[in-house]
């Protein structure tokens, strides 16, 4: 199979039966744009390690961002309550749980009711973008709830980061 061909580089109208009620119902596709740290900071996410959000959606539970753990280092043990998709940037992360390691350009996906305590051992640490859906539960070394953080607590990490440091807060982060 090749690419379907494209003899025109224009909009064409596809006749889409219900282009009305798309366009009054939803909010759109989007570009959402964070070339630098002032319009989406480098928030830290413990001692080793830092987000830079990408988008919230309340309506879905659903929160995008790059976790960069700076180092070698742990991110503790962690419950899933919903669906996670990441893609490894730079360096490398494993799962103590798992047998793999994943590596720039590699696809992690965690599906609900999974747990698991994410590891890098690269130099360099590690960056990863994800998208993730509904909370997820952290636990300290003895099993204990410590935090549960969804869509909410990651809007309130990247607000109260903003409003600590005189940074505008960025409206289109917002889906």
């Amino acid at each position: 199979m090749t690419a379907p061909p494209s003899d025109k580089a224009e909009i064409v109208d596809i006749g889409y039966p219900y282009a009305d009620i798309v366009a009054r119902t939803s909010p759109g596709g989007r570009y959402i744009d964070v070339p630098d740290d002032d319009v989406s900071p480098w928030i830290p996410f413990g001692d080793n390690a830092a987000i830079k959000h990408i988008a919230f959606d309340v309506r879905q539970n659903l929160f995008s961002n790059i976790l960069w753990v700076k180092s070698p280092g742990v991110i503790g043990t962690h419950f899933h309550r919903g669906t996670i998709m990441m893609v490894c940037l730079e360096g490398s992360v494993r799962y103590l749980e798992y047998d793999w390691v994943a590596r720039p350009f590699g696809v992690i996906l965690e599906t609900p009711g999974e747990s698991h305590t994410l590891v890098t051992d690269h130099p360099d640490g590690v960056k990863l973008f994800g998208w993730m859906q509904g909370p997820i539960d952290f636990y300290d070394g003895d099993a204990n709830l410590v935090e549960t953080a969804d869509v909410f607590w990651f809007m309130n990490h990247y607000e109260e980061h903003c409003r600590a440091n005189g940074l505008a807060i960025n409206k289109a982060l917002y889906l």
